[in-house]
Protein backbone atom coordinates (compact mmCIF):
# COMPACT_ATOMS: atom_id res chain seq x y z
CA UNK A 1 0.00 0.00 0.00
CA UNK A 2 1.57 3.56 -1.24
CA UNK A 3 1.10 6.35 1.34
CA UNK A 4 2.43 9.71 2.08
CA UNK A 5 5.04 10.22 4.29
CA UNK A 6 4.84 13.57 6.00
CA UNK A 7 7.90 14.72 4.18
CA UNK A 8 6.34 14.34 1.04
CA UNK A 9 3.11 15.45 2.11
CA UNK A 10 4.46 18.95 2.53
CA UNK A 11 6.29 18.67 -0.59
CA UNK A 12 3.09 17.77 -2.67
CA UNK A 13 1.42 21.00 -0.78
CA UNK A 14 4.49 23.16 -1.74
CA UNK A 15 4.05 22.02 -5.49
CA UNK A 16 -0.35 21.78 -5.45
CA UNK A 17 -1.05 25.35 -2.92
CA UNK A 18 0.22 28.06 -5.62
CA UNK A 19 -1.62 26.25 -8.30
CA UNK A 20 -4.67 26.10 -6.58
CA UNK A 21 -4.27 29.48 -5.78
CA UNK A 22 -3.51 31.00 -8.95
CA UNK A 23 -7.47 29.14 -9.76
CA UNK A 24 -8.93 30.93 -7.01
CA UNK A 25 -8.96 28.26 -4.58
CA UNK A 26 -7.34 27.19 -1.60
CA UNK A 27 -5.94 23.75 -0.76
CA UNK A 28 -7.57 21.56 1.92
CA UNK A 29 -6.68 17.94 1.71
CA UNK A 30 -3.77 15.83 -0.38
CA UNK A 31 -4.84 11.79 -0.22
CA UNK A 32 -3.21 9.25 -2.00
CA UNK A 33 -4.93 5.99 -1.67
CA UNK A 34 -4.52 2.35 -3.39
CA UNK A 35 -6.48 -0.12 -4.08
CA UNK A 36 -6.84 -3.40 -6.89
CA UNK A 37 -7.07 -1.13 -9.43
CA UNK A 38 -3.92 0.93 -8.36
CA UNK A 39 -3.01 4.55 -7.05
CA UNK A 40 -4.85 7.49 -6.48
CA UNK A 41 -4.39 11.39 -5.35
CA UNK A 42 -6.94 13.03 -4.46
CA UNK A 43 -6.72 16.95 -3.95
CA UNK A 44 -9.54 18.72 -1.94
CA UNK A 45 -10.10 22.84 -2.73
CA UNK A 46 -12.38 25.17 -1.58
CA UNK A 47 -12.84 28.75 -2.17
CA UNK A 48 -9.72 31.15 -1.26
CA UNK A 49 -11.07 32.61 1.98
CA UNK A 50 -13.33 29.68 2.86
CA UNK A 51 -10.82 28.47 5.96
CA UNK A 52 -10.19 32.02 7.33
CA UNK A 53 -14.60 33.17 6.92
CA UNK A 54 -15.64 29.74 8.64
CA UNK A 55 -17.67 29.21 5.85
CA UNK A 56 -19.88 26.08 5.43
CA UNK A 57 -19.07 23.18 3.08
CA UNK A 58 -21.69 24.65 0.83
CA UNK A 59 -20.79 28.17 0.49
CA UNK A 60 -16.85 26.87 0.31
CA UNK A 61 -17.34 24.68 -2.62
CA UNK A 62 -15.21 25.37 -5.58
CA UNK A 63 -17.03 25.00 -9.32
CA UNK A 64 -16.43 22.26 -11.75
CA UNK A 65 -14.06 24.64 -13.93
CA UNK A 66 -11.82 25.75 -10.97
CA UNK A 67 -11.49 21.84 -10.43
CA UNK A 68 -10.67 21.26 -13.80
CA UNK A 69 -7.85 24.11 -14.55
CA UNK A 70 -6.26 23.11 -11.03
CA UNK A 71 -6.03 19.61 -12.36
CA UNK A 72 -4.71 20.18 -15.89
CA UNK A 73 -2.10 22.36 -13.91
CA UNK A 74 -0.85 20.52 -11.12
CA UNK A 75 -0.67 16.78 -13.21
CA UNK A 76 2.12 18.26 -15.25
CA UNK A 77 3.69 19.93 -12.64
CA UNK A 78 4.15 16.66 -10.23
CA UNK A 79 5.26 14.86 -13.49
CA UNK A 80 8.08 17.47 -13.84
CA UNK A 81 8.90 17.40 -10.38
CA UNK A 82 9.16 13.31 -10.54
CA UNK A 83 6.73 12.81 -7.70
CA UNK A 84 5.73 9.74 -8.31
CA UNK A 85 7.82 6.70 -9.24
CA UNK A 86 4.96 4.68 -9.99
CA UNK A 87 1.46 5.28 -12.42
CA UNK A 88 -1.15 7.04 -10.58
CA UNK A 89 -5.37 8.67 -10.95
CA UNK A 90 -5.78 12.30 -10.03
CA UNK A 91 -8.90 13.44 -8.92
CA UNK A 92 -9.50 17.05 -8.19
CA UNK A 93 -12.95 18.27 -6.04
CA UNK A 94 -14.61 20.18 -3.28
CA UNK A 95 -14.40 17.99 -0.21
CA UNK A 96 -18.80 17.85 -0.26
CA UNK A 97 -20.94 18.37 2.58
CA UNK A 98 -20.25 15.17 4.38
CA UNK A 99 -16.48 16.70 4.52
CA UNK A 100 -13.84 15.31 6.69
CA UNK A 101 -12.79 16.42 9.81
CA UNK A 102 -8.98 16.17 10.50
CA UNK A 103 -7.37 19.07 12.35
CA UNK A 104 -8.16 20.93 15.63
CA UNK A 105 -8.92 24.35 13.02
CA UNK A 106 -11.53 22.17 11.15
CA UNK A 107 -13.67 20.97 14.70
CA UNK A 108 -13.36 25.13 15.71
CA UNK A 109 -14.70 25.96 12.10
CA UNK A 110 -17.23 23.55 12.10
CA UNK A 111 -18.44 24.39 15.73
CA UNK A 112 -22.45 23.69 15.60
CA UNK A 113 -22.44 21.28 12.88
CA UNK A 114 -23.07 17.61 13.35
CA UNK A 115 -20.65 15.24 13.15
CA UNK A 116 -19.45 11.51 12.92
CA UNK A 117 -16.73 10.13 15.07
CA UNK A 118 -15.14 7.05 15.11
CA UNK A 119 -13.06 6.53 17.92
CA UNK A 120 -10.25 4.72 19.02
CA UNK A 121 -11.83 4.30 22.21
CA UNK A 122 -15.39 3.55 23.41
CA UNK A 123 -17.30 6.34 24.71
CA UNK A 124 -19.88 5.43 26.77
CA UNK A 125 -19.73 2.21 24.96
CA UNK A 126 -19.47 3.62 21.30
CA UNK A 127 -16.98 3.66 18.71
CA UNK A 128 -19.09 5.28 16.76
CA UNK A 129 -20.48 8.09 17.88
CA UNK A 130 -23.01 11.12 15.83
CA UNK A 131 -22.68 14.30 17.88
CA UNK A 132 -23.02 18.37 17.94
CA UNK A 133 -19.53 19.97 17.33
CA UNK A 134 -19.07 22.47 20.70
CA UNK A 135 -15.84 23.69 19.67
CA UNK A 136 -11.80 23.30 21.05
CA UNK A 137 -10.09 23.65 24.19
CA UNK A 138 -6.21 23.65 23.73
CA UNK A 139 -5.96 20.10 22.09
CA UNK A 140 -9.36 18.65 23.09
CA UNK A 141 -12.37 18.45 20.97
CA UNK A 142 -15.73 19.10 23.21
CA UNK A 143 -18.83 17.23 21.62
CA UNK A 144 -23.19 17.29 23.15
CA UNK A 145 -24.16 13.71 22.01
CA UNK A 146 -27.97 12.83 23.51
CA UNK A 147 -27.79 15.69 25.93
CA UNK A 148 -24.46 14.90 27.32
CA UNK A 149 -21.27 16.64 27.12
CA UNK A 150 -17.66 14.94 26.17
CA UNK A 151 -14.44 16.74 25.79
CA UNK A 152 -12.13 14.26 23.76
CA UNK A 153 -8.11 14.48 22.73
CA UNK A 154 -8.29 14.84 19.15
CA UNK A 155 -5.74 11.52 19.89
CA UNK A 156 -8.70 9.78 20.75
CA UNK A 157 -10.62 10.42 17.07
CA UNK A 158 -9.39 7.88 14.21
CA UNK A 159 -11.86 9.77 11.61
CA UNK A 160 -14.97 12.29 11.38
CA UNK A 161 -17.12 13.65 9.09
CA UNK A 162 -19.61 16.53 9.02
CA UNK A 163 -23.24 14.85 8.75
CA UNK A 164 -25.75 16.14 6.13
CA UNK A 165 -29.09 16.66 7.21
CA UNK A 166 -31.69 17.85 4.61
CA UNK A 167 -33.51 20.51 7.30
CA UNK A 168 -35.19 20.03 10.57
CA UNK A 169 -37.43 16.94 11.30
CA UNK A 170 -41.08 16.85 10.85
CA UNK A 171 -43.27 18.11 14.17
CA UNK A 172 -44.65 14.79 15.91
CA UNK A 173 -47.88 14.11 14.62
CA UNK A 174 -47.21 15.79 11.28
CA UNK A 175 -46.82 13.80 7.91
CA UNK A 176 -43.03 14.82 5.80
CA UNK A 177 -45.39 15.29 2.90
CA UNK A 178 -49.07 16.58 3.66
CA UNK A 179 -51.52 14.46 1.79
CA UNK A 180 -53.69 17.53 -1.49
CA UNK A 181 -57.15 17.84 -0.30
CA UNK A 182 -59.76 17.24 -2.26
CA UNK A 183 -61.96 20.03 -3.81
Amino acid sequence: MKTLSPEDRIRLEEIARPIAEAHGAELVDVELTTDRTGALLRVGLEKIGARAGRWTPANAAVDLEACAKVSRDLSPALDVNDFFPFRYNLEVGSPGVERAIKTLDDYDRFTGHEAKLKLRASLAGQKVVVARLKGIAGDVVRLEEGGRSHELPLSAIDSAHLVFSFGPAPKPGKAAHPKKQKK
